[in-house]
């Protein structure tokens, strides 16, 4: 597996867009993204308007990692308005879907292609935290609901700041098993050249 050098190559780019046309990929997607619907069904837990916690991020986390920042930010993006489409929770904001695609993109940049270890995840939960969580989403929450940014940035700060070692944990443990199990599917397609 050769690591890229720099951090968002243009040849990693490439590469990731050019993950679309296997049809073993858009067919894992369809499949991370029916995951990704049941953990949203049921495994997520909202304490007040401003903060929520849930794993139906998982899946898009794998397929960034698997397929890179181009089709970690589609796939996150598509995902965000599938989710919505199928369990709206007030009215669609499109700022979030760029937060969604934002996400996917960071996990495809510090992860794709690279050897997988736990200071890489970290940063990269730790990046998108602060830029996309805490920055972003803490902007459209002040958008949409007219409450002062600086008012409900303090509890997302501390919930952020609990779930980002839990999250790196589950991130990298999870991340771990796709190497061992289906990564290896993908690297022998190369391969055989399919």
């Amino acid at each position: 597996m050769a690591e890229n050098k720099g951090f968002m190559t243009g040849s990693m780019w490439i590469r990731s867009l050019a993950e679309f046309r296997k049809l073993r990929v858009v067919t894992f997607c369809g499949m991370m993204c029916a995951a990704a619907m049941a953990l949203n069904m049921v495994a997520s837990v909202s304490l007040g308007p401003y903060i929520r916690i849930g794993f139906s991020g998982l899946p898009n986390q794998v397929v960034a990692y698997l397929f890179g920042p181009a089709v970690g930010g589609i796939f996150g993006a598509a995902l965000d308005i599938i989710k919505y489409m199928i369990k709206p929770e007030g009215a669609f904001f499109p700022g979030f879907t760029v937060s969604a695609a934002l996400g996917g993109i960071f996990y495809g940049a510090f992860l794709y292609k690279r050897k997988l270890s736990l200071a890489r995840v970290f940063a990269a939960q730790l990046t998108v935290k602060v830029f996309v969580n805490l920055l972003l989403n803490t902007l459209w929450l002040n958008m949409l609901y007219g409450k002062g940014f600086m008012a409900i940035l303090p509890g997302r700060v501390v919930s952020n700041a609990v779930m980002l070692p839990i999250d790196t944990a589950i991130m990298f443990l999870m991340l771990q098993a796709v190497d061992r199990t289906v990564k290896k599917y993908f690297d022998e397609e190369k391969e055989r050249g399919t």
